[in-house]
């Protein structure tokens, strides 16, 4: 993979710092899984300069509804998020790409509407990343090794898993309300 500053996008660390309260001690798992998720949908896609900005909102924002909002149905809650932060840096044209990205990025099928050249390498860098890479892409796992050695998960899985767990108590009907087909 490219060098670590390369893997480092410092518009996440601004956007997660208004954050830090809601997401606690998670601040540094999910940060890092924000960047992580960047680094590795810049692997498997070129894109431009806006382009890399819409992925760059789209990955401080994707899974935040789980802290802000305290629920595993996150989704929408994350899109508010993002367009409210776009609206108030005005950004606001970017909105339906970085919806897109939010809304799609745990569809089981792959992206095909106007915005999947930026989903399908998003969709595809979360996957790689909450498999803990077993699935890859085409990433080697050295890379992606690398990647976590830079960028240490701090037991975000294992949050992930206890957050999953006990949606699942409270939802028996509704276990992963996350996903899309």
């Amino acid at each position: 993979m490219n060098d670590t500053a390369s893997r480092i996008e410092p518009l996440i660390d601004e956007i997660l710092d208004a954050w830090r309260p809601a997401l606690g001690d998670a601040y540094p798992a999910y940060r890092n899984h924000a960047q992580r998720v960047l680094a590795l949908t810049l692997r498997l896609g070129e894109f431009d300069d806006d382009q890399r900005r819409s992925l760059a909102i789209a990955a401080a924002f994707h899974d935040l509804g789980i802290w802000s909002d305290g629920t595993l149905d996150y989704l929408e809650p994350s899109v508010d998020r993002a367009r409210a932060w776009l609206a108030d840096h005005n950004d606001s044209q970017r909105g339906d790409a970085v919806a897109a990205v939010i809304r799609n990025h745990h569809r089981v099928r792959g992206c095909r509407d106007e915005h999947a050249a930026l989903t399908e390498p998003f969709r595809r860098a979360d996957l790689i990343d909450v498999s803990l890479g077993l699935i890859r892409f085409g990433i080697p796992r050295r890379d992606y090794r690398a990647l976590v050695a830079e960028l240490p998960h701090h037991r975000f899985h294992r949050r992930l898993i206890r957050l999953f767990g006990a949606h699942i108590v409270r939802h028996p009907l509704q276990p992963a309300p996350m996903f899309k087909w």
